[in-house]
């Protein structure tokens, strides 16, 4: 090869080495010509690959609880449901025992004296009407002539005594106290007069009630086949709950 085919060559070496001492915008010392045009920005690349996930953060602090809300509008009532099937019968139960019947609570007497009963002596014993009208309960014992309670109330008591050859002065006596007392003057009269008093008394079980007359000129109870000397008493009103017993 000839000296003149070797020079092409010799300058493509000359150029390659000379690129490396070129700076950025700068040309080249060996070029004496002006920087040309800038050149039209080139096509957009395509997109890169997506990247991978980045680490979760940390959790932050729970934050301070928030006020109450205001509470909403009630809303509205829906519409009425429809009516359930009946239900089963159940089964018919036992039939229960009888129970007692109830009554109201009773106690009722009268008695008057006989033609031949004698007068108390004392002062302190009670007359006895020893003949017996009514005593259904057993109340009242015609050997002592006393009423005795057993049924808590309200009762009257009345005596109705003739009073004939000698004045009257009798008392109604509960528990040794007396309770009313009564007197009638005998005036020397032909005839038989009358005397007759009452009280209206509350008793609680075992309480007692008689009739205590005076002694000697103020004795006058009288009885005989045409008029009478008694003594009786009822129940008024009981103090039980209801006013019933169970008989």
């Amino acid at each position: 090869m000839s000296p003149l085919q070797h020079w092409p060559l010799l300058f493509l070496l000359l150029l390659i080495r000379s690129s490396n001492q070129i700076e950025d915008n700068k040309i080249p010392s060996l070029c004496s010509g002006q920087p040309g045009i800038p050149g039209s920005p080139g096509v957009h690349g395509t997109p890169g690959l997506p990247g991978r996930d980045g680490r979760d953060g940390r959790d932050a602090a729970p934050g301070e609880k928030g006020a109450q809300g205001e509470s909403g509008t009630p809303g509205m009532s829906g519409p009425r449901g429809d009516r359930g099937d009946p239900g089963q019968l159940g089964e018919k139960g036992e039939k229960g025992q009888a129970g007692e019947c109830a009554v109201a609570p009773k106690s009722a007497f009268s008695a008057k004296l006989s033609e031949s009963r004698g007068l108390p002596t004392n002062v302190d014993e009670a007359l006895r009407f020893d003949t017996v009208l009514l005593n259904e309960q057993g109340h009242y014992d015609p050997e002592t002539g006393r009423f005795t309670c057993r049924v808590p109330g309200v009762y009257y008591f009345a005596v109705h005594a003739t009073v004939y050859r000698a004045s009257l002065q009798f008392d109604v006596v509960k528990n040794n106290q007396v309770e009313a007392s009564f007197f009638q003057y005998y005036g020397n009269w032909p005839k038989p007069a009358s005397l007759t008093g009452g009280a209206l008394l509350h008793l609680v079980p075992n309480d007692q009630v008689w009739i205590r007359v005076g002694i000697g000129e103020y004795s006058g109870f009288y009885s005989s086949a045409k008029t009478d000397s008694s003594f009786s008493g009822f129940l008024v009103h009981s103090d039980w709950k209801n006013s019933a017993v169970f008989a």
